[in-house]
């Protein structure tokens, strides 16, 4: 079963280019969002596997966010945070947030989000983010 996947990023390009991507490499993007109110309605609209929420959002931020979509839905979709900064930027961060992992932009890919899904799957998110090598 192909994974379904919403993109929200608040670059135009970057979605385009990321839907391409991983359209190609097997997943389906079932919809791009560019503010978590869209986001939000799409989630309950498409009911996608996955959420991949860029931490810097322009006036929102993506940790906020991340929690909002864990919070309010029933059965979630993962989160996977997303950035074109390091992890360590954002370290103390990312694991206090909610979200499933995080995915640098730079290491997108099909094969990355289904590893992230395989190993949150397999540590049952007990201990925090699953690290993507």
């Amino acid at each position: 079963m192909a994974i379904r996947c919403l993109i929200l990023d608040d670059n135009d390009h970057f979605r385009s280019a990321a839907r391409a991507l991983l359209e190609g490499e097997g997943i389906t993007v079932v919809g791009t969002a560019s503010a978590s109110d869209d986001a939000l309605r799409q989630v309950d609209d498409v009911r996608p596997d996955v959420v991949l929420v860029d931490i810097d959002l322009g006036e929102e931020n993506g940790f906020e966010v991340a929690g909002r979509l864990v919070a309010v839905r029933l059965g979630p979709p993962r989160v996977i945070l997303i950035s074109t900064y390091a992890e360590k930027d954002f370290s103390e961060m990312i694991a206090a947030s909610p979200a499933t992992a995080f995915l640098s932009k730079s290491a997108l890919s099909g094969a990355a989000i289904q590893e992230i899904l395989r190993g949150a799957e397999r540590e049952g998110e007990r201990d925090g983010p699953v690290r993507v090598p």
